[in-house]
């Protein structure tokens, strides 16, 4: 597929054809890595559901010195069972 790199505001953009993206399994709004490999533009798909995190990740983002507080919410307003 031919395509040109196109000025976009300050910004430079590049159009992929929906099949390619469909092809990498890459949608609108999905993270991307994009590197230079030999001299070649590689982009790259995360693989990650598009608005999900992986808990591992997130959990791993945890400060190793973080510790849990009981937080006091008030009393009960409605007809809580606790």
């Amino acid at each position: 597929m031919l395509t040109k790199i196109q000025k976009w505001g300050n910004s430079q953009g590049l159009r992929i054809a929906k099949h390619l993206l469909a092809d990498a399994h890459i949608n609108i709004g999905d993270e991307v890595d994009v590197e230079l490999k030999d001299g070649n533009i590689v982009i790259s798909s995360l693989h990650k559901i598009r608005g999900h995190y992986k808990l591992k990740d997130l959990v791993a983002q945890i400060p190793a010195d973080y510790t849990v507080i009981e937080v006091d919410w008030g009393g009960s307003v409605g007809k809580e069972d606790w």
